[in-house]
């Protein structure tokens, strides 16, 4: 377990502690609030229920979580240190001081500051070349985004580290080389908030109404394209050099006030205040944090499902961690071709149950669909394969629901062959949570060309690749099950079902 220091264990550092914990490292805080293990925790808790859910493969073991008394005693050995102490210059460069007296040279010491320039933290610092500013967004264990910033003085060593750490961390890096304050996305953030602050000031739009304006409309639209790319497609089939020429224009016109602010007057924050307290006043905080989760699985795993945006980031840590893992194996890989092989390790997402609060029925199918998809991968059916016109379509599925299974539980489906060769294929699968059994799912399966659609012969080396398996597999005593029918007697005879 790789050791990571958290200084500062407030809302963003909390999130960095779950960030890193959750994607197996472990992870030593420092804060002297007496209460950041109770706010740590509570993060957790969040982190624990939402992260998991954006993944079809499981995280790594979550690492071990520790708090020190001592900076010096956080950061020993870490190579990575995430300073999140208040947005004070003084503070920040008097806990970079006692952070280098103590940690690895080589460490990386990242700064989640919003505001300031790394020229500013790394200035009378013992060794600049190693704070860098990593600014992440909130909620940390689920956005993607971090700005990193360097100077001239940043080693490259310490840049390409931390790339790979927070790509390898399942986070996008933007690398800004460039410093300005505020960095890039809190001066777009700011200027919107400026104008929305005179929208209410004015009296022509409430809180919740602008919240509403961004939400239903423009807020979708950034989530998947961002600003410019939006704008290219409004200008049509000319793209964005026929936007600009129109609109254009419109930029000399007095619409906004961005460069005002109304003064931050008692009425002024009362007003926005009781507006707030009236929108949102009914939810506590763990409420709309729990809501904001759900809705960010849901829409970065939509995304994922595209390849797009914040999505490609998903499904480029998924391709890292099936590397290695008997996830990403082929069939030459499997030494043991008479064990049922493993073709799913998950955790399931907060959007895979029902009313009931488990799993629903659909997601089983689900879930063993994907163990289909997997082994069929595995003796090399894949895209490329089916590209070139050859694939296996399911004829017949069989599912027994055996116990319910909640949001954020690992479940490992195993997979046997019962029957395999020629445009046959006949899976039997079993899903577990730990030692129970959940499910079992049986799937008979015929290969078919894409041209006529009509069964046909699989290429050579795919049937041999399946009876492989079959061959070796059919000693394995029948699964308890196999070839049932619906309201066949538990305990009583098989009864029909597909053959192979």
């Amino acid at each position: 377990m790789t050791p990571a220091a958290i200084i500062g264990g407030g809302v963003i550092g909390g999130g960095w502690a779950a960030r890193f914990l959750l994607n197996g490292w472990d992870v030593r805080v420092f804060d002297p609030d007496p209460d950041a293990k109770r706010k740590i925790d509570a993060v957790l808790e969040n982190a624990r229920r939402a992260l998991p859910g954006l993944l079809d493969v499981a995280l790594p073991e979550e690492g071990g979580l520790s708090f020190h008394d001592t900076i010096a005693e956080a950061v020993t050995g870490a190579v990575w240190i995430q300073e999140s102490v208040p947005e004070r210059l003084e503070i920040k460069q008097q806990t970079f001081a006692a952070i280098q007296a103590a940690c690895d040279p080589a460490a990386v010491i990242g700064s989640s500051t919003s505001g300031f320039r790394p020229s500013d933290l790394q200035q009378s610092s013992l060794r600049p070349e190693q704070i860098i500013v990593c600014h992440p967004f909130n909620p940390v264990y689920l956005l993607p985004l971090v700005e990193v910033v360097t100077t001239a003085l940043t080693a490259p060593e310490i840049l390409e580290q931390s790339l790979a750490t927070l790509r390898g961390l399942g986070m996008y890096p933007l690398h800004l080389k460039k410093e300005i304050d505020a960095h890039v996305a809190d001066r777009l953030l700011e200027a919107v908030w400026r104008e929305a602050l005179w929208l209410v000031k004015d009296g022509i739009a409430t809180t919740a109404e602008i919240d509403d304006a961004i939400r239903y409309g423009f807020g979708l639209r950034w989530a998947q394209m961002g600003l410019f790319e939006t704008y290219r497609i409004a200008g049509g089939e000319a793209g964005m050099k026929h936007f600009m020429a129109q609109f254009g224009p419109a930029l000399a016109w007095p619409w906004t006030k961005l460069t005002d602010v109304p003064e931050f007057t008692e009425e002024l924050v009362d007003l926005i205040a009781g507006q707030s307290d009236a929108q949102s006043g009914h939810y506590s905080i763990r409420d709309l944090e729990r809501l904001r989760d759900g809705n960010l699985v849901a829409m970065m795993r939509a995304l994922k499902g595209q390849g797009w945006g914040a999505g490609d980031v998903l499904a480029a840590q998924e391709r890292a961690m099936r590397e290695g893992h008997a996830l990403g194996q082929r069939a030459a890989d499997v030494t043991d071709p008479a064990a049922p092989v493993l073709t799913v390790r998950r955790a399931v997402p907060l959007d895979w149950t029902d009313y009931n609060g488990h799993m629903n029925e659909a997601k089983y199918l689900q879930a063993f669909g994907d163990a289909t998809d997997r082994f069929m991968e595995l003796i090399g059916c894949d895209a490329e394969y089916i590209a070139s016109g050859g694939s296996y379509f399911t004829a017949e599925t069989h599912i027994r629901h055996l116990d319910e299974v909640h949001a954020g539980t690992v479940i490992e489906v195993h997979t046997r062959v019962l029957g395999g060769g020629g445009k046959k294929m006949h899976l039997w699968h079993e899903m577990h949570a730990g030692a129970r059994l959940l499910a079992t799912g049986e799937h008979f399966l015929l290969h078919v060309s894409l041209d006529t659609r009509r069964p046909s012969q699989p290429a050579p080396e795919i049937d041999a690749a399946l009876r492989r398996f079959a061959d070796a597999q059919a000693q394995l005593p029948r699964p308890a099950g196999a070839g049932r029918f619906v309201g066949a007697p538990r305990d009583g005879p098989a009864g029909g079902g597909a053959v192979a």
